[in-house]
């Protein structure tokens, strides 16, 4: 009698565990999630400029949920960029330091049906510390996000347009359009598939040099370090559009430190 009832309690431990890891990794996916968390993206882009050079990214994107009332949620990022560049031209210098830091913030139902949805606004900071590392002007447009969660995938997107106001009068204006989908495919033992291309569109570049597109895949697995869950993904895409300079595909890699609730 004991050891059955020992069983049946190992089995409902094991079970609420499997439950609550499954849980976690569609939080981690969904950018609306009531879910602390510090990521630390690395792009590497390859194939830039006239003599194929190699430029890293890393974001530093701090995720805040912010609880307004039992009905709203105000989800926060911050994008931070480290960022090294380098040298394009004969008799032009690497670089390296902070480019351009944007906040967004979406308004999201605390408690959506099947379909999550999330509407707010993105700010553009002419934080670079170097002319090439930004554009030198304050920017602001509209971001929304929109995913549902069927079974073991999770589908979605994430968009936003912003344009200049201010800053530098000597630089270029801002016009730029940002679509991200995203596609994750849960498997057992926490690891899962994802494809989450970065689409972007320079609406002031002319006409055949305006848009990045993307395309790729990868893998991820939720794990721990002591006591600290952290995500971590790596992904490759190629850019199957893209102008004369720009890039030829991207290396992202990305661990997440998790802070659940």
């Amino acid at each position: 009698m004991y050891s059955t009832l020992i069983t049946i309690l190992l089995f409902f431990l094991t079970t609420t565990q499997l439950f609550a890891q499954d849980d976690l990794a569609q939080k981690t996916q969904n950018p609306l999630s009531n879910l602390i968390s510090l990521p630390f993206q690395n792009n590497t882009n390859f194939g830039i400029g006239p003599d194929d050079e190699i430029q890293n990214v890393l974001n530093i994107q701090p995720v805040i949920p912010i609880s307004i009332n039992k009905d709203w949620n105000l989800i926060t990022r911050t994008i931070i960029p480290l960022i090294w560049q380098p040298s394009f031209y004969t008799g032009s210098e690497n670089k390296f330091g902070i480019g351009d830091i944007n906040a967004t913030a979406w308004l999201s139902p605390a408690f959506p049906g099947k379909l999550i949805w999330g509407l707010g606004g993105i700010l553009l900071l002419p934080t670079a510390t170097d002319e090439s590392l930004g554009t030198g002007k304050w920017a602001i447009g509209p971001s929304f996000v929109v995913l549902t969660m069927p079974g073991k995938f999770v589908i979605g997107a994430l968009a936003n347009n912003i344009w200049s106001f201010a800053g530098d009068s000597d630089r270029n204006d801002v016009n730029q359009l940002l679509l991200q989908y995203f596609i994750n495919y849960n498997l057992p033992d926490k690891w899962y598939l994802v494809s989450a291309p970065i689409i972007t569109a320079n609406w002031k570049a002319p006409d055949g040099q305006q848009w990045i597109v993307p395309f790729g895949a990868g893998i991820g697995k939720i794990f721990s370090i002591g006591k600290q869950p952290v995500n971590a993904q790596i992904s490759y895409y190629v850019n199957v559009v893209k102008p004369d300079s720009g890039p030829d595909g991207q290396l992202r890699a990305q661990v997440q430190l998790l802070f659940p609730q």
